[in-house]
């Protein structure tokens, strides 16, 4: 009996040394050949990606990719996902997303997008990275403002290999492609190396001149939550010396973090900076008391920006109820579908300032549709 329960636990120890071989073998296959569908997963645990391995044909399709980054912490992984459905259901083109994640949602939305059609995924990659910060002081970087938000400071040595980039903030919807916000990059001249929109136009309501005691841009400040980089000359520029400086210098009179940083470093270097119209970037005081962004009224909105919970709470009906609508849509569904959901959710909120410009929000979102 001993010797037969020897034999035994001798062929089962055998079987199990053959079993994880076996699954060392088949990991090590996965990550050398990409998967069948033209997707692969990065074998580097500190950095996920999900790309797509399409080759373009021509230049023309090429210049047409767009690159959008964010920094996604905490409990943001929702409205990150709503971003960027909000991207790829209103164009067309082929887009990179680079995500600076922690490992609270990294699972939550590489498992999420995992889901996402086949004829969306073909025309994307994702590639999330660890959320990194300069050595030495990164708790404080951190916790500047939302956590992770100051990612945004360092990209251009995040991003090395990069020319360009769009990032957006994480409470941020496209009511119309992203290849029109994207197209400003040509537009900039030869000194300009950020493009941004500007805050809250108004003196009366404005954070910038009625509440702040460091320096800002113009008259208004601007608002970093849509911000078009170009990152060859931001390092041309020496971007990240000029943040440390400016953040040890004013770092206990700033409290909107990271882009009260961006608003001192331009108000030294006004030349620096190309300001996008109000509509690229639709911020809540844009409509919170009047209308205060004429361009958004003539041409639609092309962005809108849900800050301080816009989009979550029920402080502004009207900017919940779009961000809902988007939420909602299925990949599947067109359009107009989108477009006649938009539309209801609004008629069933209050009458308010953000309700009366609701043929804004809608105007591009029928164009596109």
């Amino acid at each position: 009996m001993a010797r037969q329960t020897q034999l035994v636990l001798r062929v089962a120890s055998l079987a199990s040394f053959l079993f994880i071989l076996l699954r060392l073998f088949g990991v090590f296959k996965a990550q050398q050949q990409p998967h069948q569908d033209g997707l692969s997963i990065s074998p580097f645990s500190s950095s996920l990606v999900f790309q797509n391995k399409k080759d373009f044909s021509t230049t023309d399709e090429k210049t047409r990719e767009i690159h959008i980054a964010a920094a996604v912490c905490g409990n943001r992984a929702t409205q990150a996902l709503v971003m960027m459905k909000s991207a790829l259901i209103m164009c067309s083109n082929f887009i990179r997303f680079t995500l600076f994640v922690d490992s609270e949602t990294s699972n939550v939305l590489n498992e999420t997008i995992r889901l996402w059609p086949d004829n969306i995924l073909k025309r994307m990659s994702l590639d999330m990275r660890p959320v990194s910060f300069p050595k030495g002081n990164a708790d404080e970087w951190k916790t500047l403002f939302k956590p992770c938000s100051s990612v945004r400071l360092f990209l251009p040595n995040l991003l090395k290999k990069e020319d360009s980039i769009l990032y957006m903030d994480v409470d941020t919807v496209f009511l119309s492609s992203p290849l029109h916000i994207w197209q400003h990059l040509s537009k900039m001249n030869t000194t300009q190396m950020v493009a941004l929109g500007p805050e809250t136009q108004d003196y009366t309501i404005g954070w910038y001149p009625q509440f702040t005691n460091h320096p800002y841009y113009g008259k208004y400040g601007v608002n970093a939550g849509v911000m078009l980089m170009n990152l060859t000359k931001m390092r041309q520029f020496g971007w990240e010396k000029y943040v440390i400086h400016v953040y040890e210098q004013y770092k206990n009179r700033i409290l909107w973090g990271d882009q009260d940083v961006i608003n001192a470093i331009f108000h030294f270097h006004p030349e620096k900076l190309y300001v996008f119209p109000c509509h690229h970037n639709y911020v809540p005081g844009q409509c919170s008391e009047t209308s205060l962004c004429q361009e958004a009224e003539q041409q639609g909105i092309y962005i809108i920006h849900g800050y301080a919970d816009a989009f979550i709470s029920d402080q502004l009906p009207a900017l919940k109820a779009i961000y809902t609508s988007i939420q909602q849509h299925s990949f599947g569904d067109n359009l107009q579908m989108l477009f006649v959901n938009m539309k209801e959710n609004l008629m069933k909120t209050p009458t308010s300032s953000c309700r009366k410009v609701m043929s804004s929000f809608l105007k591009l979102v029928l164009m596109v549709s």
